[in-house]
């Protein structure tokens, strides 16, 4: 709470607040960025054998490896947000899950998941891109934009 809007609440008030904000418990930053950082590493790390397995035994190519590998790791996301086991990894882990792929794929599944009562079309069709929607939208205008940005420094002669 802002010092302002503390000025504002009363003796009373002001004395619970301290009171409350002594007895909340400290969060343990340094612990949570380094769970972040390995987890995040992690998945990279499984992400980047699923692609040497598609090159070696597929015999797939640096370029053309990346989208089976991203339907890998989409589809495993998935599977585990059903059964329920990605929501404990990302509970421990915090933003280490977030990682554009894994995060994207829980959020479509669980926002699925949730409003699968409501029927396929008006429930999971309708509800699985509210939380993904802005991500979408974002991202298809920023690529826009920097696609914009590219098009005028080639022209320019700058690139």
């Amino acid at each position: 709470m802002s010092d302002k809007k503390k000025k504002k609440l009363s003796p009373t008030q002001q004395e619970y607040q301290k009171f409350a904000q002594d007895r909340e418990p400290k969060r343990p930053i340094l612990l949570n960025c380094l769970k972040a950082f390995f987890t995040g590493g992690l998945i990279c790390v499984i992400s980047q054998g699923i692609q040497l397995f598609f090159i070696t035994y597929f015999h797939f190519t640096q370029e053309t490896a990346g989208n089976p590998t991203g339907a890998v790791i989409i589809i495993v996301t998935i599977i585990l947000t059903g059964l329920g086991v990605f929501d404990h990894i990302a509970q421990w882990a915090g933003a280490g899950t977030i990682i554009p792929v894994t995060g994207f794929a829980n959020t479509i599944a669980s926002a699925s998941i949730e409003h699968r009562t409501e029927g396929y079309v008006l429930g999971v069709g309708g509800n699985m891109f509210k939380l993904a929607g802005p991500v979408i939208v974002y991202g298809v205008f920023s690529s826009f934009v920097v696609s914009l940005v590219v098009i005028t420094l080639r022209a320019l002669g700058v690139m």
